[in-house]
Formats: structure tokens, C-alpha cells, sequence
């Protein structure tokens, strides 16, 4: 079909002006709704895979790649558990935790929070909280100290600074003649961190591990042991493996499962966003079809006239598909280009927006993370670029078709 004179006869129409300049404007308008809708699609994709990545990240920083608890909800021998799989394959890093949740008060400020009871010496190794403090450090934690590591969100809410106290209500009751009344412990803030995620900034304390049995009467107890993993991605072939080793009866979970419904739901938006953002590509790829329509009415005279020159009916519906399909190629070309461009630089144009208008397209209290991170992913670029491509061909078909069912005779005796 797309014999050199085909091509030829194609990119000349192409290429020339038109005597109807709607025609003209109507193609203009097609390659840059082409073009808008690519840049679109590949900027969105890429902002989303930053927020997966940086989501990812963050969460895992604080939660580690896997964990190692009881079935009664405390591991009573994790003395054993974590010297051994601190030598077990894959593993870098293990190290006790105590999760509760408690109440913290200064004044008449009060907040609900996660605390987190952990070894200073081993917590390093499976999180990074200790890389995201601002003031103090974990080694500040000691035991029967009863030192605080407050998120800075969670500090502002309360007014604290480093050095300030703070009383911290937990779920355990005393029984005493006066009747049931919770448990209270005052604590002094001894450092601040900030991971960036809200969650975390604004509903999470860290004390040592030994004040923590001791608040919670969890003595030589704790809720589990956390490990980090060489590579987060074989999380669950590694806790597999790690599961039927591990002597004893204990529970073995990794990220994927304590936080599958978070990223399947990330993942999700991935595919319905493409496919509706693609949508945006389809309809300027079919606005292809009205200007080759137009082209072919424009153009009766110069098929009937090819025609009898003797190219063949695939011929003319070669020329046509030959305009549609350069038409969707420059305008995904475009749109590949200005995509990629700008998902590069999101990072630095959404701030410079954000100051320019004194607008917060993402206010921390609302979403996960307050700023807008972009990764191009370039499988995503040649998909996009490809399926752009494959619409704007396939919408050449039609007005190519009807243009090769031109009868010369009909379309010559008017002229």
C-alpha cells in the first residue's frame, strides 16, 4: 500500500497549503490535542510513580521490610528470635520493637499517638527515623531515663520543645481503692524527628524499649522484631524462606502484605488514570478522521485525476493514511517531548507556581506528602508514545477508505 509514490504523493499533500485554511487550522488542532494529551499522560504517570516511590520510601523507613511477632500479639522469646536471624541470609538488620497506642498531654493540649518502644543500638539498622532527626538523637533514649522522641508536627500540636515534659495516658489501668484509673507517666522530650509524611510527623513517639515494658507491663516482652531486608523486593520469597527455618510457632509478614491494600489501591489509580487520560489522546486523534474527511471532499478533483493516471484504489487510501498518520506521528512526537521535559523538572516548576500564585497544591495536613515528586519511568513514555501513535493510524482508516471509493467520472463532471 505504501508503495515510494504513495509516500511521496502523501507527504506533498502534507505539506502543502491548503486552499480551505479551516482545513488547515482543524489539523493544527488535532496534532496539538495529540501532543497535550502525550505531555499530559506522561506527566501524570510520572508524578504518580514519584508518589509510589517516595510513599514506598517513607513508609518503609519507619516500618521495615518485615516483622517477626507472636500469635498472642507480644514475642516472649525474641532474646532467641533476633540473634538468629540477624545471621540468616538477605537479612542486614533485626531489632525488637513494643507498639502501643497511648495518649500524650501537656497542658490543656492533647493528642492521640503510636508509641513506639526501641533500641536505640538496634533501631538504626531496620528504619531512619535516626537519619530524620532535627533535634536530639536516638541515643538520648536511655532506660529508666523515660525520654520522648516526638514527630514535629506532633510537638508543635503539643508546644514542646527538646527539654519540655510531657505526660503520656496509656490504654493499661491501675486498680486501686479509689477505683480504676489509667496509667500516667511523665516523660521529657528528648528529640525531634521528621520522616516528611504527615502520618508519622503528627501521630508517633519513640521511647526507649526496657521504659516501654516497664509502662506497659510487658516485662522480657515485646510486640515483635523488625528486620530489614538486602533487596524489598524478594520480601516475600526471603519471609518465606525465613518461615520455615524459624524455630518455634511465630507469625512472619512482610510489606507487601502489611501494606497490600495501600499500594494495590496506588496501583489502581495508576491504570484508571492512564486510561482516562488516554481518553484525552483518543478524542484528538480522532478529530483526525473530520480533517481527512474534509481533505478527501477538498480533494475530489486530485484523486479522480490520480485515478485515471492510473493509481490504484490502495494507492489513494495510501496518500490519506500517509497525511493521518504523519499528523499523529509529529503531534506524539511533541507530546513526547514536552512530556518528558516537564516531568523532569515538576520538582522545580510546581514550587515556582506554588510562590508565583502563593497557592499549597498539597497541604501536609491533607495528603501523605507535601510535595510533588516526579519519576519518568521510560516504559511508560514508549507505551504512552506507541498507543498514541497506534489511535491517530487507526483513525486514518475510515476517511482513507471512503477517499479510494472516489469514482473518477462522478468526481470529474463538474469540473
Amino acid at each position: 500500500m505504501f508503495r515510494p509514490l504513495t509516500l511521496y504523493i502523501g507527504l506533498r499533500y502534507t505539506r502543502a497549503k491548503r486552499r480551505n485554511h479551516f482545513i488547515s487550522f482543524i489539523s493544527l488542532v488535532s496534532m496539538l490535542g495529540i501532543a497535550l494529551g502525550v505531555t499530559v499522560l506522561i506527566t501524570v504517570l510520572s508524578v504518580m510513580n514519584g508518589f509510589e516511590h517516595v510513599l514506598r520510601d517513607r513508609i518503609l523507613g519507619m516500618t521495615a521490610h518485615a516483622t517477626i511477632s507472636g500469635y498472642g500479639g507480644t514475642l516472649n522469646d525474641w532474646q532467641k528470635v533476633e540473634p538468629w536471624v540477624r545471621g540468616q541470609p538477605h537479612v542486614v538488620g533485626a531489632a525488637p520493637y513494643i507498639q502501643k497506642e497511648g495518649m500524650l498531654i501537656e497542658g490543656d493540649r492533647v493528642s492521640g499517638v503510636f508509641i513506639s518502644g526501641i533500641s536505640p543500638k538496634y533501631e538504626p539498622t531496620v528504619s531512619d527515623v535516626g537519619r530524620k532527626m532535627i533535634l536530639g538523637s536516638l541515643n538520648d533514649l536511655h532506660p529508666g531515663g523515660f525520654g520522648i522522641v516526638l514527630g514535629v508536627d506532633l510537638a508543635e500540636q503539643l508546644g514542646v520543645m527538646v527539654g519540655d515534659k510531657v505526660t503520656l495516658v496509656t490504654p493499661t489501668a491501675n486498680v486501686t481503692p479509689m477505683g480504676v484509673l489509667p496509667r500516667l507517666k511523665r516523660f521529657t522530650v528528648v528529640g525531634i524527628f521528621e520522616v516528611g509524611m504527615y502520618e508519622y510527623d503528627s501521630g508517633m513517639a519513640l521511647i526507649d524499649l526496657h521504659d516501654a515494658q516497664t509502662l506497659f507491663r510487658m516485662p522480657g516482652e515485646v510486640t515483635g522484631v523488625r528486620l530489614k531486608l538486602d533487596d524489598m523486593f524478594r520480601a516475600p520469597w526471603i519471609v518465606r524462606e525465613l518461615a520455615k527455618k524459624l524455630p518455634g510457632s511465630h507469625r512472619v509478614s512482610d510489606w507487601t502484605q502489611q501494606h497490600a491494600n495501600f499500594f494495590r489501591a496506588v496501583s489502581t489509580e495508576k491504570t484508571v488514570m492512564f486510561v482516562i487520560l488516554l481518553l484525552i489522546v483518543a478524542v484528538a486523534a480522532f478529530n483526525i478522521v473530520s480533517t481527512l474527511v474534509m481533505v478527501v471532499t477538498d480533494k475530489r478533483a486530485d484523486i479522480a485525476i490520480l485515478r485515471t493516471l492510473g493509481l490504484s484504489p490502495r494507492g489513494v487510501m495510501g496518500v490519506f493514511m500517509v497525511q493521518g498518520t504523519m499528523i499523529g506521528f509529529i503531534g506524539t512526537l511533541l507530546g513526547i517531548v514536552g512530556g518528558v521535559t516537564l516531568a523532569l523538572n515538576v520538582e522545580t516548576v510546581v514550587p515556582a507556581i506554588e510562590h508565583l500564585f502563593h497557592v499549597q497544591f498539597l497541604p501536609a495536613s491533607v495528603y501523605q506528602i507535601s510535595e510533588l515528586p516526579s519519576q519518568l519511568h521510560w516504559h511508560d513514555v514508549v507505551r504512552i508514545g506507541v498507543v498514541s501513535f497506534l489511535l491517530s493510524t487507526v483513525a486514518t482508516i475510515y476517511p482513507a477508505w471512503r477517499a479510494s471509493r472516489t469514482q473518477p467520472a462522478e468526481a470529474l463532471r463538474y469540473e
